[in-house]
Order: C-alpha cells, then sequence, then structure tokens
C-alpha cells in the first residue's frame, strides 16, 4: 500500500491511498468511504481486487482518518458536499493519468454511496465505466426535512463544526431497533461482533457527527433523489447495488430497492441489485464478505472487463 496526500478542494489536504496488484492493471476501482470511518479499512477487500488484477485507491474525506491535521474539525466538510465530491474527482482525475488505458470503476459504501450517486450526475463525462453503490438508501422526504432543521438548530446552538452528541443520536439512534438483543450502539454496521468490536476500538471510526455535516450530507441525499439530478447521469453506465436485507440505513432493503428502480425510471439501462440475506450495514465486514467479494468480482467481468 502507498499513501499520498492531494490538496483538498474545502480546506487543508486529503490523505489517499493506492493498493497495486503485482504485474499488469486490467482495472481501477476508486473506493469512496462512509461516514466516521477511513479508507485503508477497505484493506482485505482491496487485496481482494489486487489478486485479479485490480488496482484499488481511496482518499479519508475531509474530516476522516488520516486527513484530520492541523486543527481540522473531525466529521466536517469544509465546503460542504460539493467540495467532498470535487476531492474524490481530484483522485479520479490523478489515478486515470496514471492509468488511462483500463476501466475506471466508484465503489462507494454507506455515505460513500450518497457522494457517488452525487459524483454520477455532477461527473457525467469523467471516463467512468461503472459504479457500485454499497448500503444507499431513499430518504422520505419528511425525513430530510426534519432531519435539516435539527442540524440547523444544533449548528446554531452549538457551532456547525463542533462535534454534536444529541444530532447524532437523532440521526443514527433509531439504527439498532428490529435487531431484539442489542449489545453496543453499533450492531446495526454488523452481525460479527468481533468486527462490531473492532470498529468501537478503533480511533478513527465513530466520530460524533458535526451539525454541518449533519446539513450537508441531508442537502446531498436530496439532491441526489430529484429527477432532474437522476436524469443527468450516464444511461448507459452498468450500475450495481449491494446490501443486507436488514441495513437500516437502506430501510431493510427497501429503500436499495427504492433507489434502483428511481435509477431505471431516470432512464437507468443496467442496473442490478444484491440483497443479502441477513446482512446489517457493512457487509463488507460480515461473515457473507467473500460473497460479496465474489459477486462483484462476477459484475465486472461481464459488465467490464
Amino acid at each position: 500500500m502507498t499513501e499520498f496526500f492531494i490538496p483538498s478542494c474545502g480546506r487543508g489536504r486529503i490523505h489517499c491511498v493506492k493498493w497495486e496488484p503485482e504485474g499488469k492493471a486490467c482495472a481501477v476501482v476508486q473506493i469512496v468511504h462512509g461516514i466516521s470511518e477511513y479508507v485503508e479499512r477497505y484493506g482485505e477487500f482491496a487485496a481482494f481486487l489486487n489478486s485479479k488484477g485490480i488496482v484499488v485507491v481511496g482518499e479519508d474525506h475531509m474530516g476522516h482518518g488520516k486527513s484530520v491535521e492541523n486543527g481540522l474539525s473531525p466529521v466536517y466538510f469544509y465546503g460542504g458536499w460539493t467540495s467532498a465530491v470535487d476531492d474524490i474527482l481530484s483522485l479520479q482525475k490523478k489515478t486515470r493519468a496514471e492509468y488511462p488505458n483500463v476501466p475506471y470503476v466508484l465503489f462507494g459504501h454507506s455515505m460513500g454511496s450518497f457522494l457517488t450517486r452525487t459524483f454520477l450526475y455532477r461527473c457525467r463525462n469523467r471516463g467512468m465505466a461503472a459504479a457500485a453503490l454499497c448500503g444507499t438508501g431513499w430518504m422520505p422526504r419528511p425525513i430530510l426535512t426534519g432531519g435539516k432543521a435539527a442540524a440547523a438548530v444544533m449548528g446554531a446552538i452549538h457551532g456547525e463544526d463542533k462535534p454534536c452528541p444529541a444530532l447524532n443520536r437523532v440521526m443514527f439512534g433509531t439504527y439498532n431497533r428490529g435487531y431484539g438483543r442489542i449489545r453496543t450502539p453499533f450492531d446495526w454496521l454488523n452481525r460479527d461482533e468481533a468486527a462490531v468490536d473492532a470498529y468501537i476500538a478503533d480511533p478513527m471510526c465513530g466520530g460524533i457527527i458535526t451539525p454541518g455535516l449533519a446539513r450537508d450530507m441531508i442537502t446531498g441525499i436530496g439532491m441526489n433523489q430529484k429527477r432532474r439530478n437522476l436524469s443527468n447521469m450516464d444511461p448507459g453506465m452498468p450500475v450495481l447495488f449491494l446490501a443486507g436485507d436488514q441495513d437500516p440505513v437502506g430501510s431493510w432493503g427497501k429503500g436499495v430497492s427504492r433507489t434502483a428502480e428511481e435509477f431505471q425510471e431516470a432512464g437507468m439501462k443496467d442496473v442490478e441489485v444484491r440483497l443479502y440475506p441477513g446482512g446489517r450495514h457493512e457487509i463488507l465486514n460480515e461473515p457473507i464478505r467473500q460473497e460479496v467479494y465474489f459477486d462483484f468480482w462476477d459484475w465486472l467481468c461481464r459488465k467490464v472487463l
């Protein structure tokens, strides 16, 4: 793994990593990680893709992982949602220049899936071969309106770039409902208790959301769901949806299916959905992860390679 930094389109600099296969590369996959985590958590997935001849790159978003330095606020996007999308584009431009003749694929998880969805309509003509959206969903308008109002109130009280536990509970506090016995606040992430414990023990995971990032993410999700933006995506680009059918972010599969249907109604011609029985939010870290890896690889072989 190689580490490097690029200037952020918001503030500071962005920590990036690259995992390279032995021999000639057949494709590039850029990982776009979720909220309150960082890209090096995807090392096992990257190693699998490297074994297939795929270069894997990714960056720690502003406010995440090793991009938090020199007094910058954690879990906060300087310049807002589109600045974070522009950071993804900056890494994509750099990497495409290094690997100009192989297919380029985005893989976005959770908040990263929503950032990727914004990328798909804002950066339509950037040479993307395909995109995979993992742990995504469709948010009802009342939830978006209420969440934005809560973020505005908390931002006025606490400051938009300060961690806000009360808002964190509003945003994520209901996600454990429906699982029966609850052991930790993060049981919704994974059925594997060891993986949940590793997340909790990791100092670069589980950060408390700031009102500014909550506002920006809700705004971004709302933009993603507008028909005019959905219609601005490349209609011929293959899109794969991956999710557990017990993931609350995807409304237990219903929000994932709704999003795929909206993509198709907006003109996307090549949309596939994989829902994994019993899977929760982080299916790349669940006991079924090898099945997910091979399903993604099979899709790449059929659609891209």
